[in-house]
């Protein structure tokens, strides 16, 4: 994240997180893509069982295609690929997935793709400072299940030459690609109303600190209003001095009331790693919206994002089927598929995807891919969620375990 955690430099004005904020949009020119890939990991004999992190790190090798491996508080596996271009970075993620899986296999274990749980109860393994107080200040019910039980694909991408552009895009794209690609129809085995259960997740946490941000507002005043806007976390680790409790950023630097000392570009640093908006700045742009897949399917997710955002062309051309939606995000996640304008932009969305991903270095395999994916899951509206639905219906009753290998590798 932008600043650094020894800059004792007092915010005092929103004119300092404006310039905080405008250092988040000045990262690199290029158009790398970065992957990041969180897991659900499942014991295959006893589904049910919540797995230790310890367990999976012990059946880990070295990942072959150089990402780095952390867990989430609910014990998912996270792997964090390096940086580079579409085909690269892909090549690189699927050795580790498959190197990954090999190896929890030989552990009888196995990481499935699902955006949400569909089995187990929310278990916090990892309990560092951060953890506890995104616990304390989130609450129930929610809190527990976003870190515990959820789990997404990112797709990092850099500014580009038009860094407020490719802002205004990614942010406009989300209700679609997050409608397209969800996967997180159940929990505790039924249904829980949502095609992305995750994405609902997220809607319904503090909203000072997850809602989207418009995707048609300058991006600068933006992220500062927004920063400025969000509640505290307490417990930034090695901190001298507590946050004030159950406060923003904004009351903390403006308030008469609270503590004379002003939060420093430290303090402004670290809060916006606590904030966790649909596509988050940090020199690059993260993009959060997406739920995990199929080992299968991953690898069209981040083709298809990767295509809409570094192709100018197929970026305006899907824009104009995304720009009415933009503001959609409950409907998304909702619905999915299923509602007919986001399948109608989905499909259009996907057809400019696929025009741009030669261009892009994208292999003939991946663009097969890719149309396989549209033409299963995009055209007739069924997607992943959608199919997962209909296969618990198959079964009938409580879900049974055996569910978590429509998703495992």
């Amino acid at each position: 994240m932008i600043g650094t955690e020894n800059d004792d430099a007092p915010i005092r004005r929103m004119a300092d997180v404006e310039d905080f904020a405008r250092q988040c949009f000045q990262g690199t020119p290029g158009d790398r893509i970065g992957v990041e890939l969180e897991f659900l990991v499942f014991d295959r004999s006893d589904p049910a069982r919540q797995v230790a992190v310890e367990e999976i790190e012990r059946a880990l090798p070295p990942m072959p295609g150089g990402s780095t491996v952390t867990f989430e508080p609910g014990g998912q596996v996270e792997l964090s690929g390096p940086p580079g271009d579409l085909p690269g970075a892909v090549c690189r993620m699927a050795a580790d997935v498959t190197g990954m899986s090999e190896a929890l296999d030989r552990a009888g274990l196995t990481v499935a793709g699902f955006g949400l749980d569909p089995l187990r109860r929310p278990v916090r393994q990892l309990h560092q400072e951060r953890y506890e107080a995104m616990a304390r200040l989130l609450g129930l019910p929610y809190g527990p299940l976003m870190m515990c039980l959820t789990a997404s694909i990112q797709v990092n991408v850099d500014l580009g030459r038009r860094p407020a552009v490719r802002w205004r895009h990614a942010n406009m794209f989300g209700p679609v690609l997050n409608a397209a690609f969800a996967n997180s129809p159940l929990l505790r085995g039924r249904p829980c109303g949502w095609m992305s259960g995750r994405q609902a997740v997220w809607l319904h946490l503090d909203p000072t600190r997850t809602r989207p941000l418009p995707s048609d507002a300058d991006p600068v005043a933006t992220w500062a209003a927004y920063l400025a806007g969000a509640r505290l976390m307490p417990g930034r680790e090695r901190r001298r001095r507590p946050a004030p409790p159950r406060r923003t950023f904004g009351d903390w630097m403006r308030g008469p009331r609270l503590p004379r000392t002003a939060p420093t570009a430290a303090d402004l640093a670290y809060h916006a790693t606590t904030v966790f908006p649909p596509v988050r700045p940090r020199g690059w742009l993260e993009i959060r919206y997406l739920d995990a897949l199929h080992p299968r399917w991953w690898p069209v997710c981040v083709a298809v994002t990767s295509a809409l955002l570094l192709d100018d062309a197929a970026a305006d051309t899907a824009a104009a089927y995304a720009e009415p939606l933009a503001g959609h995000w409950w409907q998304a996640a909702h619905a999915g598929l299923a509602d007919r304008r986001l399948r109608g932009a989905a499909e259009g969305c996907f057809h400019a995807a696929i025009g741009a991903l030669p261009s892009l270095g994208a292999s003939p395999a991946l663009v097969a891919e890719v149309e396989e994916y549209a033409a299963r899951h995009v055209t007739p509206g069924l997607g992943p969620a959608a199919e997962l639905l209909l296969r618990a219906r198959d079964l009938g009753g409580p879900l049974p375990g055996r569910i978590f290998e429509a998703a495992a590798a």
